[in-house]
């Protein structure tokens, strides 16, 4: 559908808390289809630095940006506990959403969240942009074109930087590692698989920074159609790395297999002044993220990234924790 064919969806952006929100609306104004109206966020120096940078106006309460009649969507970005607050206003207030992941750090959380847009007749989207990427896309059609049989077995990894701030607060993030680097590599196991988390054993810790908080952890986990899986979910990396991390699969089927390197689209550039960095060049996810929520949305189609995809892949984290606390394997769904 071309920009002829329907007006730019109109965004609204919740909170520049998370790193993603920026991206996010560079993106949105980088595409004819989609219109940055305004943005909120509590805290008033970082508000005034992203809205003068997008050239639009702020407002220190979420509720204020709300009430504008000409917003159709917002995006909510801030600190993971807040996502269920922000979203039940914005249902309230018949707006679309687009929720960052993870979807919240409670099951009864991210289930009121469903429920409440659901009430409202508006859509509810988790960003989950590591679907939009050329690699994982064609390992989707692949899988099912049926190129690889049935899958057997996926080992996964999501190990990048630790972000600090709010990221290692328990009582903002609901979580770690686990929490941060769990919902992408879940989300696409599920995508690939067609089935659902049946049980999880998962050891965690602090092995490589001073926290009070995991920033490693490994997820042996099976799903309802007996694949067996794997994953790596740590903030393992050093910031000299050439990025800021990976979403890396291995995937096993009983008449191919398959690995994926998501985030290796980048050029290594060394200079004198720089040293050596590495430059990106690949297709823009989180672009390609935000024009499909619009299109679909604008046509009256729900996203094809949901939020019961976003609290499946949430919940597999929360019962990955349990069987820490535990020494047990967990069963899923949680009761």
């Amino acid at each position: 559908m071309t920009s002829q064919q329907f007006r730019p969806l109109r965004f609204g952006i919740i909170s520049f808390a998370h790193m993603h929100a920026t991206s996010y609306a560079r993106c949105i104004q980088a595409n004819p289809d989609t219109e940055l109206v305004a943005v909120a966020d509590p805290d008033p120096q970082r508000g005034q630095t992203w809205a003068g940078r997008f050239g639009v106006p702020l407002y220190a309460d979420h509720r204020e940006l709300l009430e504008r009649g000409d917003i159709d969507a917002v995006i909510v970005t801030t600190a993971n506990v807040e996502h269920a607050a922000m979203t039940l206003d914005a249902a309230a207030a018949g707006k679309h959403v687009l929720c960052e992941k993870p979807l919240a750090t409670t099951v009864a959380d991210g289930r009121a969240m469903i429920d409440a847009c659901a009430r409202a007749g508006v859509y509810l989207g988790t960003a989950f942009p590591c679907r939009y990427l050329p690699a994982v896309a064609r390992v989707k059609e692949q899988v099912d074109a049926g190129k690889l049989g049935r899958i057997l077995a996926i080992a996964g990894a999501n190990r990048g930087w630790m972000p600090g701030g709010w990221f290692v607060d328990r009582a903002q993030a609901g979580g770690g590692a686990v929490m941060d680097h769990t919902v992408h590599v879940a989300d696409l196991i599920r995508w690939f698989t067609g089935a659902e988390f049946a049980e999880v054993y998962a050891e965690a810790g602090t092995l490589f920074h001073d926290l009070d908080i995991d920033d490693a952890g490994l997820l042996s986990f099976s799903m309802t159609d007996g694949t067996i899986c794997t994953l790596d979910a740590s903030w393992s990396r050093l910031p000299h790395y050439r990025g800021w991390g990976d979403v890396s699969m291995n995937i096993l089927g009983e008449d191919g297999y398959v690995s994926i390197d998501s985030l290796s689209q980048a050029l290594m550039l060394s200079n004198e002044e720089r040293g050596a960095v590495w430059i990106g060049w690949g297709s823009d996810m989180d672009y390609l993220l935000i024009e499909d929520f619009a299109r679909r949305v604008s046509r009256g189609e729900p996203p094809a990234i949901t939020g019961e995809d976003g609290l499946a892949a949430m919940e597999l984290a929360l019962a990955a924790y349990r069987s820490v606390e535990t020494g047990l394997p967990v069963k899923l769904p949680l009761e």
